[in-house]
C-alpha cells in the first residue's frame, strides 16, 4: 500500500514513528506538506499536485494537521476524499472536533459527561456567566487555543471579571468551565483506535501549573481506564466521527468528564509513558479498513 502522511515536518517525532510504522509493515510511505499542494476542483477528474507533480495511487491518507492551518489543510484532504483515498479520520470530523464549542455541543446532545460550561457574547452576560459554572474558580479557554495555550484559570470572581472583560474586547471567542478541584491538576489522555481505547494516560501538571499538557512541562505515567471512563471516551470519539483520536478526561466526582478530542492526537507522550507502539496499531486499523474502502468507493465512479 502507498501511505501517505499529512504532515508539516518529517523530523516531528510522530510523523517519524509513523514513516517507521508503515514501512516495517511492508508498505511505502510518504510525507505531504499540505501548503504545497494545489489541486484540480473538476467533477470529472479531481486531481492533486504536489511540488508540481500528481498524487496517483495513495491508498491511504493520515492527517496531522496542526491548527494554524486546519482551513488549507483540510481542504486538501477532502480533495484526496472525492479521488478514493481512505482517510483515517475525515476532514469533516477534524473541522468538527476543532471548534471547542461545536464539538462541547455535539457531546453534549449524546449525553456524554462535560464540565458545566458557559458561552456568551455580551459582557453584560458576565456575572450571570460566572454563577452558571457555579463561581470560581473557574477556567477560561479560547476557543482557538491548543496545547494549553489560551486556557486561564481564574481563582477569584474579580480575575474571572478581569479575564472576560478583555477577551470581551479583543473580540476573542472564548468559553467558561467549572473548575474540577478533585481532579488536582490532572487529567487522563485516552488514545481511542476505531471503537477501543488502544493506550491511555495520566497526566500531572508541575507544580505551579494546573494545566496538564506535556508541552507546558507536565509528566506522564501509564493508567489504569475503569469500564466508564473507556466507554466515555469511544463514545466521544464517535461523537466527532474520529477513527482515531485522543480524548482528554478529567476525573471527578460524578465520572468521566471529556475536556477536548484531538483529531491529530501525538504519539510520543502517550508511547513513552505505556510503552505500546501506537503507530504500528495506526497502521494495522489501516490495512483492515483502507483496502474495502477504496475499490467501495472507485467502483461508484
Amino acid at each position: 500500500m502507498k501511505i501517505a502522511i499529512l504532515s508539516r515536518n518529517a523530523r516531528l517525532y510522530s510523523t517519524r514513528r509513523m514513516i517507521e510504522a508503515i514501512e516495517a509493515r511492508g508498505h511505502e510511505a510518504y510525507v505531504i506538506d499540505a501548503l504545497k499542494c494545489y489541486m484540480d476542483i473538476t467533477s470529472q477528474k479531481p486531481a492533486i499536485f504536489y511540488k508540481g507533480i500528481p498524487l496517483l495511487d495513495v491508498d491511504a491518507i493520515i492527517p496531522r494537521i496542526g491548527a494554524s492551518v486546519t482551513r488549507y489543510a483540510t481542504a486538501v484532504l477532502r480533495q484526496f476524499e472525492m479521488m478514493g483515498v481512505y482517510p483515517i479520520n475525515e476532514s469533516v470530523s477534524i473541522v468538527r472536533s476543532r471548534d471547542k464549542l461545536r464539538s462541547l455541543q455535539l457531546l453534549s446532545r449524546k449525553g456524554v459527561g462535560l464540565p458545566t460550561t458557559g458561552f456568551a457574547h455580551s459582557v453584560s452576560n458576565t456575572e450571570d456567566l460566572i454563577n452558571l459554572v457555579g463561581g470560581t474558580p473557574l477556567v477560561i479557554k479560547l476557543i482557538e487555543g491548543t496545547q494549553g495555550r489560551g486556557v486561564v484559570l481564574a481563582e477569584t470572581r474579580k480575575a474571572a471579571e478581569s479575564v472576560i472583560d478583555a477577551f470581551h474586547e479583543l473580540d476573542a471567542n472564548f468559553i467558561v468551565q467549572e473548575f474540577i478541584r478533585e481532579a488536582s491538576g490532572s487529567d487522563v489522555r485516552c488514545f481511542v483506535l476505531g471503537d477501543k481505547v488502544i493506550a491511555a494516560m495520566q497526566r500531572t501538571a508541575r507544580e505551579g501549573e494546573f494545566r496538564s499538557n506535556l508541552h507546558r512541562g507536565g509528566s506522564a505515567e501509564v493508567t489504569k481506564l475503569s469500564k466508564e471512563e473507556r466507554a466515555t471516551a469511544v463514545q466521544a470519539a464517535k461523537a466527532m466521527g474520529l477513527n482515531m483520536a485522543g480524548v482528554d478526561i478529567l476525573r471527578s466526582k460524578r465520572g468521566p468528564l471529556v475536556m477536548e478530542v484531538n483529531s491529530s492526537p501525538g504519539l510520543e507522550g502517550i508511547e513513552k509513558a505505556t510503552h505500546k507502539n501506537v503507530a504500528e496499531l495506526i497502521v494495522q486499523f489501516i490495512e483492515k479498513n483502507a483496502r474495502p474502502h477504496r475499490t467501495r468507493t472507485r467502483g461508484k465512479g
